[in-house]
């Protein structure tokens, strides 16, 4: 039953690399980081070595504790995972729940990043074993802590998978985001505000910390080698039973639980900007994306993400003492925050799904196209605009002159253009599906997860690049060329709306089959 799933898992994954080019170049592009991140991850466990025995006892509790963390964290907030995994496609299997657990959990660690994972995670026991002894308990420990780390990322996202296919839910996952990103800031935010003067008298506390967690005794058990060893691998062992047993009982309701995703909703509301827009079809489609941006759940999330990114930017650009980096200061987290903003139109077209063909049926000419991408950016625009200028006026004011706010937000109105201009091009090139049901599984339809992940990668680095010229010479001090930022935005948006309209009006069917995929 066990290599039954995992030969189910790699004929999904087989399928679903075969016809479009661009699911061919995301699977490669993630093949590719997993590799380099398996490298780069031993590499970095084996250099711990050269450290002195006690502080390479401090790192590694520390770097376990982080890859369980990851496994658990980023399943619930990063999009393109492993929807093969999601419980609710084999509720109707005649498996039992163990049986279901026991596939599940082998074809949890059939792919190319559970098994970087596995070779980062070796790299400790060259960094803390010492001797035979070491190297024979390293070698179990290691495959019990990344057992612990699959059994915990399953067990969370099987027992959230219920309440994340719902609107509530996933309003507490956009919550639990940003205080997860606001957690992993935490000790930079520390160390600049000289909260911790002493790195190495941190690292030790937190080592202490976990050193009676299962990721601590694991590496105790092989920096120990011995007797002592032996014992905290059989608490991580009964530990990892333990999070099993938990496993199987969330997936026993999980798959009895009924499913609240497409249960009708409230009372429909009229939009109090509805009055404030052009007439037309810029006006109606700027209508539509302001009623997504506050009912769409995974829209507030990334509004909310840009407003504390910028906010933990800030205060840790804000130096010790009171002290800041210039107008770097006060610029740097506007600019992040217009660049996460504008993300947001990396794929335009998704979140309309299957109705897209009512727009493509009306679509006569490019010129329709461009309007419709017109009227989402008005949207989009209508909102960012004075979060931007608020956050620029709060990073002026954190970084103690009040006189870089107009030039914090006018470089980042320009990036925002940026980014609208670029998200057009890749809204319409490498569109992808939004799920009808959000669950903890998946970000995207099948197949989709890693031309998802290309797609706003790419975006980013092409904004980034883009940007440079005003933004460059605005960080170094030259703080006029800030007034040239927004026309340059304007004008990259309308060039980028423009490419966009000439070639997605040439493939729109293909773009309707994209963003309408079955989830």
């Amino acid at each position: 039953m066990t290599w039954l799933f995992v030969r189910m898992k790699l004929s999904l994954v087989r399928g679903g690399l075969r016809g479009e080019l661009a699911r061919q170049l995301g699977f490669v592009f993630s093949l590719l980081a997993a590799v380099l991140m398996a490298v780069a991850g031993f590499g970095l466990f084996a250099l711990v070595r050269l450290a002195p025995h006690d502080v390479a006892l401090d790192v590694v509790p520390v770097a376990f504790a982080m890859f369980a963390a990851a496994w658990i964290v980023v399943p619930l907030m990063a999009f393109g995972l492993d929807e093969t995994l999601d419980p609710a496609r084999l509720a109707l299997f005649p498996l039992t729940t163990r049986q279901l657990a026991t596939g599940l959990f082998a074809a949890s660690v059939a792919g190319p990043w559970p098994i970087a994972s596995l070779v980062a995670l070796s790299g400790s026991v060259v960094a803390l074993a010492h001797g035979p002894g070491g190297v024979l308990l390293g070698v179990p420990a290691v495959v019990l802590q990344f057992a612990f780390c699959i059994v915990a990322s399953r067990l969370v996202t099987t027992a959230l998978s219920g309440a994340l296919r719902t609107r509530r839910g996933r309003d507490v996952l956009a919550v639990a985001a940003v205080f997860g990103v606001l957690f992993a800031q935490l000790p930079n935010l520390l160390l600049n505000h000289r909260l911790a003067a002493d790195p190495a008298g941190m690292l030790a506390s937190a080592a202490d910390v976990l050193r009676w967690t299962p990721p601590g005794l694991a590496a105790h058990a092989i920096a120990d080698g011995g007797l002592a060893g032996v014992a905290d691998l059989v608490v991580v062992a009964v530990t990892v039973v333990v999070l099993g047993w938990l496993w199987i009982t969330a997936l026993r309701h999980a798959l009895v639980r009924p499913d609240s995703s497409n249960q009708g909703g409230g009372s429909v509301r009229r939009s109090w900007a509805g009055g404030l827009l052009p007439g037309g079809m810029i006006g109606a489609v700027a209508a539509k994306e302001l009623k997504y941006a506050r009912r769409e759940p995974r829209g507030r999330v990334n509004w909310i993400i840009a407003i504390f990114v910028s906010a933990v930017v800030m205060f840790s650009l804000h130096g010790p003492g009171g002290g800041s980096a210039g107008p770097t200061s006060a610029i740097g987290p506007a600019c992040l925050a217009a660049l996460v903003i504008g993300l947001q139109s990396a794929n335009s077209f998704g979140i309309d799904g299957r109705s897209l063909w009512m727009n493509a049926v009306a679509f006569g000419t490019p010129r329709d196209l461009r309007t419709d991408l017109a009227g989402r950016h008005l949207a989009m625009a209508v909102i960012a605009v004075p979060l931007l200028a608020l956050a620029s006026l709060a990073a002026a004011l954190v970084a103690g002159d009040a006189a870089w706010a107009p030039a914090a937000a006018l470089t980042a109105w320009g990036v925002l253009g940026v980014g609208m201009g670029v998200g057009a091009l890749t809204s319409v090139t490498v569109p992808y599906t939004y799920p009808d049901r959000l669950n903890a599984f998946s970000g995207a339809a099948p197949g989709q997860g890693g031309q998802a992940f290309v797609s706003s990668f790419a975006t980013m680095l092409a904004v980034a690049a883009l940007a440079l010229p005003v933004v460059l010479p605005v960080l170094l001090g030259t703080t006029w060329v800030a007034v040239l930022a927004v026309p340059y935005g304007v004008a990259v948006a309308w060039a980028g709306r423009r490419l966009a309209s000439g070639i997605g009006f040439a493939r729109l069917p293909e773009l309707l089959a994209a963003v309408s995929r079955p989830t």
